[in-house]
């Protein structure tokens, strides 16, 4: 009964997830994809210039010179995924139609994680002269061509013809793609395992597309052909073999008395499939070497599970296709980040020294250690390199700045690139920027921060109150490594470091300073002047000995008395709580109204939003200062002057309410006390951030190009803002950051992630000098 009941859970299980995917094909706008436009459409004389009669110039631009069609259309960055259905993921010759869903998904990834535009093609055509004549007569369309789903041969043959045709990069993805990243999984199990691939065995099971560009790329990595014996149906690929071989199989015959899958397992190293679920047993497993290494790539259903291995051997290392098993060999590691390099040098051609870089890359990668947002992203799980995990996650950022710049550089020094990237740096900024534009943007600041500590040689004290909080902890260790800023952590020292034991964060405990409030030297100090200052607010000093036992009061009265530069408080309490300690000690500028500004960074373009966190109900004076103090902000960050937008419902004057009076006695007040600054309002939302719309309805505005800070009428609309486009806008917030605070001083949200903790102390240390934050 009981496994009737787990045979029916499984069935069930099956059902539901079937349902599901195909609910995620077809609910609301069927398919994964659409086009969008990167160009303004909001009036005729835009739709002049997109098309009939304005397009004519960049044609003709094109007409004398091709090489421009990168330069005035999508083609430098368009990749055209091209198939004819004859060999699907594990689902066969289910045809071109059959296999769009396939396409659709694979230009999903592409953009996902390259920022690549595609559009999918579906080929009725199943001859190699067909499929020739077809994909190259697209040339001029695209700037790379990724095949896709086509079985061998034939896939072999038509790559082959289409690469000395095509003068743009063409790339069978179920070839290289595999192979790619099964090699630097292979690199990383041989060192593991102690192995020189020289003296490596290898039992292949497949000699199709995948199959055969893995032991090419193995070869190419230094396994002699020798020691890899490749099986297809019909058995072992020997010398004098006639069934079933063709010239492909040909190069891969060997001297051997092995004649079944079975006799190439024993005594082999490692076993390498691309073939079917169920052609390796228990015992072909028992029968290899020592410690040996498994890649069951068939998918859906590899060759052998890996509770099947692990029931015979406690010593093997598997990897699968699949991506519910560890070390998942999964193809979106290799191809966006390959054809990003290609396009962006606009290469001839993928080479072999680019797939080498793009193996070395990921290998490499996989010994560094995991970023926290990888980890949240796969539901905590703690990735270390080991047995468990051989190659970096596909959610993993880094894989973009690490393998795109090294196939970039490949296709440089072996001569197949047109174009050159003299900064590779400089290069792997720009693509942090590409994928959205937080990264770039926080790199740039921290270049800043760099600069100073560097001219200085001083780095920038940034004292946490919460000094055994786990996300504290690991972001302190990217601090430390950064060596930019000197971590203080507050809170009992043997509490932290047994925090940081349990975090495996031995290792850093010399580098970070520990106090305990109550046993410093400076506590008695503290209380006494705490007590002076607020003794007319109803502080006695044993209150004062109270609160300055609290880590937010001790860590804010240590910037203001010059032990540290910065204060971070959170990320456990609630903002109320964290809030008065840094206002009662700190304090503000002038004793102005304090505000909460979060930087909304979007793909193409970086937003302030002010104020998102104190103010609930402010008056006209201090949306006023509020709008000055974000300013100052921005030009610390940003280098430029700001043009401001202050919102509300109404247009310039077009509703009498009293809270549409608020904000336009605010703009006339700031436009009295401020001259020099560029704002206008009030204004509604959509023409505040559009500026055809602005210019369209309200030709008499004085903001000269797009809104870079919006000041919001009240805390509701702007916390609701913020909240909406983190989650629904593809924008990423960073803040709050308090103003005008007499030092730095900032409360970390309890949603807060490890790199926005580090984005957070970045930004108080570069705020914590005067000479960091402003034009040099």
């Amino acid at each position: 009964m009981s496994n009737q009941r787990n045979d029916r859970t499984e069935r069930n299980d099956a059902d539901t997830k079937r349902q599901d995917a195909l609910d995620y094909h077809s609910d609301g706008r069927p398919g994964k994809i659409e086009v969008i436009s990167t160009k303004p459409t909001m009036t005729s004389y835009d739709l002049t210039k997109a098309y009939s009669p304005g397009v004519a110039w960049p044609c003709l631009e094109i007409a004398r010179d091709p090489e421009l069609a990168y330069k005035y259309t999508a083609k430098g960055n368009l990749v055209g995924v091209i198939s004819n259905g004859t060999a699907v993921l594990g689902l066969g010759n289910i045809g071109a139609v059959a296999g769009k869903p396939v396409m659709e998904g694979k230009g999903l990834l592409f953009k996902r994680f390259a920022d690549i535009d595609v559009f999918d093609i579906e080929v009725n055509e199943l001859t190699v002269e067909g499929m020739v004549k077809i994909v190259s007569a697209l040339e001029p369309t695209f700037g790379g061509i990724n095949l896709e789903d086509i079985k061998a041969p034939e896939c072999f043959e038509i790559e082959t013809q289409l690469i000395e045709k095509m003068q743009i990069p063409v790339f069978h993805d179920d070839q290289h793609g595999t192979a790619i990243i099964a090699s630097a999984a292979l690199l990383n199990a041989l060192e593991i395992t102690g192995r020189d691939i020289k003296k490596t065995k290898v039992a292949v099971s497949g000699a199709g597309a995948a199959a055969i560009s893995c032991a090419k790329l193995f070869f190419e990595l230094g396994l002699p052909k020798e020691n890899l014996i490749m099986c297809d149906s019909n058995g072992a690929i020997y010398k004098g073999r006639k069934e079933g071989m063709n010239k492909y199989k040909d190069d891969f015959a060997v001297d051997t008395k092995a004649r079944t899958l079975g006799d190439a397992m024993v005594g082999a190293d490692v076993f390498i499939g691309c073939s079917a679920r169920g052609l390796v047993t228990q015992q072909m497993v028992k029968d290899m070497a020592k410690n040996p290494i498994i890649f069951a790539m068939a998918n859906p259903d590899p060759e052998i599970y890996p509770s099947e291995v692990h029931a015979v051997r406690d010593d093997a290392i598997m990897a699968t296709g699949r991506s519910d098993f560890p070390n998942q060999v999964n193809n979106v590691l290799g191809f966006p980040f390959i054809f990003r390099g290609a396009l962006d040098v606009r290469a001839r051609k993928i080479n072999i020294e680019m797939k080498l870089a793009a193996v070395h890359a990921l290998a490499a990668l996989a010994k560094e250690e995991v970023p926290e947002e990888v980890k949240m992203a796969y539901g905590g799980e703690d990735f270390k390199f080991g047995k468990n995990y051989l190659i970096p996650k596909p959610f993993d950022p880094r894989v973009l700045v690490r393998v795109t710049p090294a196939v970039a550089k490949a296709a440089m020094e072996s001569g197949v690139a047109r174009i050159n990237i003299p900064d590779l740096h400089v290069y792997a900024r720009a693509l942090e920027g590409r994928m959205g534009n937080t990264a770039g943007f926080m790199k740039s600041l921290r270049d800043r921060l760099s600069t100073y500590v560097n001219k200085s040689g001083k780095k920038v004290r940034v004292v946490f109150a919460e000094g055994t909080n786990t996300r504290i902890l690991q972001a302190v260790k990217q601090l430390v490594e950064e060596d930019k800023i000197e971590p203080i952590l507050l809170g009992r020292k043997k509490a932290i470091h047994k925090k940081m034991d349990m975090l495996g964060l031995e290792k850093y405990k010399d580098d970070v300073r520990t106090i305990n409030p109550r046993k410093h030297e400076e506590f008695e100090n503290y209380v006494r002047m705490y007590s002076k200052e607020r003794q007319r607010s109803g502080v006695s000093v044993y209150h004062a000995e109270e609160l300055m036992s609290h880590q937010n009061y001790f860590g804010s009265m240590m910037v203001k008395h010059g032990l540290a530069d910065a204060v971070i408080a959170g990320p456990t309490l609630n903002y109320a709580d964290c809030f008065p300690p840094l206002m009662h000690v700190l304090g503000t500028q002038d004793k102005k109204s304090a505000a909460g500004i979060f930087i909304m960074s979007f793909k193409n373009r970086v937003l302030f939003f002010a104020d998102c966190a104190v103010q609930i109900e402010p008056t006209a004076d201090q949306l006023c200062e509020t709008a000055a103090s974000t300013a100052e902000l921005f030009r610390k960050l940003m280098k430029r002057e700001p043009r401001i937008a202050f919102l509300s419902f109404s247009n310039f004057g077009s509703n009498d309410s009293e809270k549409a009076k608020v904000v336009r006695k605010a703009v006339q007040l700031t436009k009295t006390r401020y001259p020099n600054l560029l704002i206008d309002g009030e204004m509604q939302a959509d023409v505040a951030v559009n500026k055809g719309l602005m210019d369209k309805l309200f030709s008499f505005s004085t903001l000269d190009g797009p809104t870079d800070i919006l000041v919001f009428p009240e805390l509701n609309s702007a916390n609701i803002s913020y909240k909406l486009l983190s989650q629904l806008g593809n924008a990423n917030a960073i803040g709050p950051i308090l103003l005008p605070m007499n030092a730095p001083a900032n409360i970390i949200p309890r949603t807060a992630s490890v790199t926005e903790i580090v984005n957070m102390s970045v930004l108080s240390a570069l705020l914590s000098d005067k000479k960091m934050s402003t034009k040099e």
